[in-house]
């Protein structure tokens, strides 16, 4: 018999997971701090709960998906989290990105209630959590990643057990120095070719299937030609994941120079109050010094 699933967070990535969820055939029961997305949900089928801890009262696995470490200490442990109703036995999977520090003690609160915890965020943008395609990357033992397996599945299609918990947040860590110093490659990139008269879609058509070839490359690197700057993540949502990295990087004295001029990039955006757009808005910051722009005119 199939485990009810409790979902908690139904921001831009939550909504296409919640979606898939429901499309595989399992019962889910969501919560979210703005309650108005909730709504759509209850008429695909869903259950609503009035707080975190509803949820938890009546799920077996409960997933959280929501934007940063103290957003996840909320729903886990605050006033009204989880540990409250936490049912003995109940699996929490964290597919949120977070501090691994805070996954290893949050995973030991929740064990101390018996129950347990894997750490599983994710990666693939909006259109992967849309299409069921995003990659899962996973810390916690054997047998809890089995256990949710077919839940992942129906989210996911690269599915790897990285290691015990916190594994999971790090390699997500390592995900992100890879978007953020790619997503500079292809700024820089496209910005020499306006610069040399190259005509953009050709030149993008040249180098996307060669050794230059990325997911950031060929799903962004149009969006920057058409100056369409909607998010599949936000450069606010992804300037808190570079800032994890920085903070993670520090605790185990690795050097990530690339992805620390990325953060200071993309502060000087949010300084000019594009904190919404989507992270390859980061060829903006070059612009800006370079005095030149990419692409079509923006309306």
């Amino acid at each position: 018999m199939a485990e009810r699933i409790g979902f908690i967070g139904l921001g831009i990535m939550g909504r296409g997971m919640v979606s898939n969820l429901l499309k595989a055939g399992f019962s889910v029961c969501v919560w979210n701090r703005t309650a108005s997305r909730i709504t759509p949900f209850l008429e695909r089928g869903a259950t609503g709960a009035a707080s975190p801890a509803e949820v938890a009262a009546q799920s077996d696995i409960i997933i959280t998906c929501v934007s940063d470490t103290p957003d996840v200490e909320a729903v886990i442990s605050g006033e009204e989290g989880i540990l409250n109703t936490l049912i003995p036995g109940s699996l929490v999977i964290d597919m949120s990105t977070i501090s691994p520090q805070t996954t290893k003690e949050l995973g030991d609160l929740i064990e101390s209630k018996g129950s347990y915890m894997l750490d599983a965020p994710i990666s693939g943008g909006s259109e992967g959590a849309a299409n069921g395609t995003l990659s899962i990357m996973i810390g916690g033992s054997e047998e809890h990643v089995q256990r949710a397996m077919p839940y992942f599945e129906a989210m996911g299609k690269t599915i790897t057990h990285v290691g015990p918990r916190g594994a999971g947040q790090a390699v997500k860590l390592v995900n992100q120095i890879l978007v953020v110093v790619t997503m500079l490659g292809v700024s820089e990139a496209l910005l020499f070719a306006e610069a040399s008269g190259v005509d953009l879609e050709r030149a993008l058509a040249a180098v996307t299937q060669g050794a230059a070839g990325s997911w950031m490359l060929s799903n962004r690197g149009p969006q920057v030609i058409d100056r369409d700057w909607r998010p599949g993540f936000t450069i606010d949502l992804q300037q808190k994941d570079v800032r994890l990295v920085l903070e993670a990087a520090d605790q185990v004295g690795a050097p990530v120079m690339g992805t620390g001029l990325v953060f200071q990039l993309y502060r000087t955006l949010q300084d000019r109050g594009l904190g919404s757009e989507g992270n390859h808005a980061l060829v903006k910051a070059l612009e800006h010094l370079s005095n030149k722009q990419i692409g079509r005119k923006d309306n």
